[in-house]
């Protein structure tokens, strides 16, 4: 007769989790998305949306869950950037936490739900007190976006489809953490050759000032990026 073996792993375990770090664009700055806790530990305090990970899912899958059950928004881009394993990095038990960057193009609101008494958008000049090490996810979460945005062309995803000259400046500064000469930073974006005129209209007047509108030519930029061409100011 054949003894069943027994797989079991009779060790201590660490939970995992997820978290989000979402970003929009307003035209004027970068924001992140926040929610405020309504349960220990740290009820009170802002954070971002985030939990734990059921047994059936993936770690994306959970992070979208917990992002929609939390605040109601689907992010329009959504990559995992980081894995924090701190060992006291959270007081209730051990917690490995798979944290993912998302960007949301427009201006969705979000409405709390789940365990988050509050939910709203924060701009990265004015974050309040984080719970947790959440102040360390934001760090390197903007760390990655600066180094991502190099490499991919994830600022039109914050863009969305038309914008003017002026947005796209203001978003690299805000992204980068310093200013462009208005003239030089044209020059060079209209050498590259990567945005297109969108239709002759003027922008809307909550959008800062009147201006031409552009497109990003999404198949020109993968042409020269296989040349080599990298964004770069």
């Amino acid at each position: 007769m054949n003894q069943k073996i027994n797989y079991t792993y009779r060790y201590p375990r660490p939970a995992v989790t997820t978290d989000c770090v979402v970003y929009r664009f307003d035209r004027e700055e970068l924001q992140v998305l926040l929610i405020q806790r309504a349960n220990e530990p740290f009820r009170g305090k802002w954070a971002f949306p985030g939990g734990f990970l059921e047994m059936e899912e993936t770690t994306r899958q959970g992070a979208l869950r917990e992002l929609s059950e939390e605040t109601g928004i689907v992010p329009d881009y959504l990559e995992q950037f980081y894995t924090f394993s701190a060992i006291d990095r959270d007081p209730r038990e051990r917690v490995i936490s798979v944290a993912y960057i998302g960007l949301v193009n427009g201006v969705k609101e979000p409405f709390p739900g789940d365990d988050a008494a509050k939910a709203r958008w924060y701009p990265i000049s004015k974050l309040p007190s984080l719970a947790f090490d959440h102040a360390q996810l934001f760090e390197f979460s903007l760390r990655y976006l600066k180094q991502q945005i190099h490499f991919h062309p994830i600022c039109f995803i914050l863009l969305g489809k038309e914008f003017t000259l002026r947005d796209l400046q203001k978003l690299y500064e805000s992204i980068l953490g310093k200013e462009f000469d208005k003239r030089n930073f044209c020059r060079k974006i209209n050498g590259w050759g990567i945005l297109k005129p969108a239709e002759m209209k003027s922008v809307e007047k909550n959008s800062c000032r009147k201006g031409r509108l552009f497109t990003f030519d999404e198949k020109k930029y993968f042409s020269i990026k296989e040349e080599g061409f990298r964004i770069e100011f």
